[in-house]
């Protein structure tokens, strides 16, 4: 029987339930005592844990498009960017804890479902208004799917079967990052020369790829995916729901419209309201804590040293992450001139190496530990240096050619890096508490990518007036060196062995 073909549906049962101890469901699925994420079943869910990182940077190549297309100026483009990013970051954590209550495959079918029919409504969009209320509902469909992902992993998998699993579940993300860029870049070059839509098809199809796509992830995940939920489900909390939706906002919302918007008083009080909701987060949910209540984000789950020295790592690797692939997209396209497909191509030496690294993770960290995390960093350090130039004096005719050695460079540093942290962050995670952790997780990385967005990309476009667009990406993948020293440095204090 291979792994794939496990199911834990009654209906797939060939035999009596199993005895299970009191207050668990019998489990009726062939001999396996409990769920098992078999290898169709882990692509499935890898596949829509793709979708929304693919869409989170696939419209970077398309903003020039759909500008001309439905007059959007700035402040809109912002917002198709941030209205998705700020809605997804959001609901991640309650997108977990759902799915600890009801189910988390029936979730991930939800979710998924809802991605396509949102990501259609993107694609039909009439004007720009109604493609940011899209971009909002598919960032809420995508909280709803992603954590369910890292929490089925989590709960249906064992031992070197589990550090596999999230060993591509860290090379899928990083991949789908730069890979969403590749794949809007060649969408939008070529699809106006075989659609109805004229010119606009190159940027709907961007939204519109993701249908098909979902609608045979939804027929693997109904075959495929184990139902798994935690025993002890706890309800949701709202006040903690709620107060990080605020802090998440106020800190978000201005620094990724306030450029576009010229900076006006809202965005200043926005920003000074932030610290306050964000302690009120904290004391509402410790005192949640004490009274043994099960607050949105457990203070317990954060006093885990795996878990809170790997999100410590994490923000910075993002911010820096989410950062370059913006300001790369405008340089790019706006500076070099290059046509969307060409832009998004010469990230293809970065996918490829990152690819490669993160295959090779898994036994650096048997030999080496989590040491590989510190190799990383140097290695993407030195990635951006030649970067930085080869902008600097071969600026002039720049293209494919001249950027792969940086961007390769950098790809394979990511990749010992990425793949290695999620491991580490969820390391210790209790398998009833994996779909609020696998949240904690997301949302950290959901919101220092788009943090990162928002500040190399606004000091990237503050200084392209003054310095021009090649000392001004210079300038800026310097600044990302800062985040890369943070992570270099950090990466010293993690314990030197992995679980």
């Amino acid at each position: 029987m291979s792994e794939s073909s496990v199911h834990t549906s009654p209906r797939a049962a060939s035999g009596p339930a199993r005895a299970t101890p009191a207050g668990q469901e019998p489990v009726r699925h062939h001999d396996h005592p409990t769920p098992v994420l078999g290898a169709l079943g882990l692509f499935t869910v890898l596949l829509g844990a793709a979708l929304p990182l693919v869409d989170f940077f696939i419209v970077n190549v398309a903003l020039p498009t759909i500008d001309r297309d439905l007059d959007a100026g700035p402040a809109m483009l912002e917002l198709v960017v941030a209205g998705y990013g700020l809605t997804y970051a959001v609901l991640l954590v309650l997108g977990g804890r759902l799915g600890d209550m009801v189910g988390r495959r029936r979730l991930f079918l939800i979710g998924m479902a809802a991605f396509g029919i949102t990501s259609l409504a993107c694609g039909l969009a009439p004007d720009a208004w109604t493609l940011v209320g899209a971009r909002v509902a598919q960032g809420a469909a995508a909280a709803l799917m992603l954590p369910q992902v890292l929490a089925t992993i989590q709960a249906a998998t064992r031992g070197p079967r589990r550090a596999r699993a999230m060993s591509l579940y860290g090379a899928t993300a990083g991949l789908s990052m730069v890979a969403g860029q590749i794949l809007g870049g060649v969408l939008v070059a070529a699809a106006p020369m075989a659609s109805v839509f004229g010119e606009s098809a190159g940027w709907r199809s961007v939204f519109l790829v993701n249908v098909p796509v979902v609608v045979v992830g939804l027929v693997l995940a109904a075959r495929a995916v184990p139902e798994t939920r935690s025993d002890r489900p706890a309800p949701v909390d709202v006040p903690g729901t709620l107060l990080l939706a605020l802090s998440l906002v106020t800190l978000l919302a201005p620094l990724t419209e306030g450029r576009a918007a010229g900076w006006p008083l809202w965005t200043w009080l926005s920003l000074a309201l932030f610290p306050f909701s964000a302690y009120a987060f904290y004391r509402v949910e410790r005192r949640a804590d004490r009274l043994g209540r099960v607050p949105l984000v457990p203070p317990s789950l954060l006093r885990l040293d795996s878990l809170r020295r790997g999100l410590a790592l994490v923000v910075p690797f993002s911010i820096g992450f989410g950062g370059f692939m913006f300001v790369i997209a405008v340089a790019l396209q706006q500076g070099l001139r290059l046509g969307p497909a060409e832009a998004g191509l010469s990230l293809a030496p970065m996918a490829l190496a990152f690819f490669g690294a993160s295959l090779a993770g898994p036994r650096l960290v048997r030999r080496y530990g989590t040491r590989v995390v510190t190799a990383g960093g140097l290695i993407q350090a030195a990635g951006i240096v030649v970067l930085a130039l080869t902008a600097h004096y071969g600026w002039q005719g720049l293209g494919i050619r001249g950027l792969l050695p940086g961007v390769a460079i950098a790809g394979l540093g990511q990749g010992l890096q990425l793949p290695v942290l999620f491991r580490i962050v969820l390391s210790d995670v209790p398998p009833e508490k994996a779909g609020v952790g696998g949240g904690v997780m997301t949302t950290t990385q959901q919101a220092a990518l788009a943090l990162g967005v928002a500040t190399l990309g606004t000091l990237f476009l503050a200084l392209v007036p003054g310095l021009g667009m090649r000392d001004a990406l210079v300038v800026t993948l310097l600044a990302q060196l800062v985040a890369v020293a943070l992570t270099v440095g950090l990466s010293l204090r993690l314990p030197r062995t992995v679980a």
